[in-house]
């Protein structure tokens, strides 16, 4: 008992090396970044955001997330018809979309801290990720709020001057259990967030239901695929009424009238 006694008192005082347990329960409470750099499409996407940043050094606006994100480069109606929307609200704010269809948190702080913003002042970044967190991952709502927070504390550091627009999980028809999660966490992040001065959260959420509260399945466009899946992407309609929500905190973060 004396040796546990003192082997736990030298762990504490860090005079004795840690553990695998100890090690994996300090891991557990980190975020940690990721690349996914096996993935040809996406080590090409990353490589070709690095070529723009030389040519494309000063966008006002950033936006940075997942393939509800990155749908803004496809132009294909009637149902993926996003470029338009892209060339109305983003496009004359010399806007750069680091959206990457599929990334977790993990992805995203791995672009960050890979040159994805380096070099760059903008007076504000659009951040939506999370959704994959709760979906694909698995993860509980205190690992997506892990995540998110560990990109925004990234944002924070390399970009010292820049607003931040925290958008909350989007609504979907998954699973029951995403759903709570994302409720948690979005709960969690107006919580967090409320009173920080360099971000501003903001939760859409309610444009994407009808007014019994229930999911409206036609704003996306997952259940009208060759393969249906369950309402995750909105579709053009609910895309124009995401950015059209978005759009008045944005313009006001960016000091002008709204579009």
């Amino acid at each position: 008992m004396k040796t546990i006694i003192l082997s736990l008192t030298a762990l504490l005082l860090g005079t004795e090396a840690p553990t695998l347990a100890s090690q994996a329960a300090v891991a557990a409470t980190k975020a940690v970044a990721a690349d996914r750099l096996n993935l040809k499409w996406w080590a090409d996407r990353h490589a070709a955001i690095l070529a723009t940043l030389a040519q494309h050094p000063n966008p006002s606006v950033v936006l940075i997330g997942d393939s509800i994100t990155n749908n803004y480069d496809k132009a294909a109606p009637p149902d993926e018809n996003f470029a338009p929307i892209w060339a109305t609200f983003y496009a004359p704010r010399n806007a750069l979309n680091l959206g990457f269809s599929g990334d977790l948190t993990d992805h995203v702080l791995w672009r960050l801290r890979h040159g994805e913003v380096a070099g760059i002042r903008p007076k504000a970044v659009v951040l939506l990720i999370g959704t994959n967190d709760t979906n694909a991952a698995g993860r509980t709502a205190s690992q997506a709020q892990r995540g998110i927070d560990a990109v925004v504390d990234d944002l924070k550091h390399r970009l010292p001057g820049t607003r931040i627009l925290l958008l909350g999980l989007l609504p979907s028809a998954i699973t029951p259990a995403k759903s709570a999660t994302d409720t948690a966490v979005n709960t969690y992040l107006a919580r967090r967030y409320s009173s920080d001065p360099r971000v501003t959260y903001l939760d859409i959420g309610t444009i994407f239901r009808k007014p019994d509260g229930t999911l409206d399945d036609t704003l996306f466009y997952d259940p009208r695929l060759p393969q249906p899946g369950k309402p995750l992407h909105p579709d053009t309609r609910g895309q124009r009424m995401m950015a059209e929500a978005i759009e008045p905190t944005l313009a006001k973060l960016l000091g002008e009238p709204p579009r």
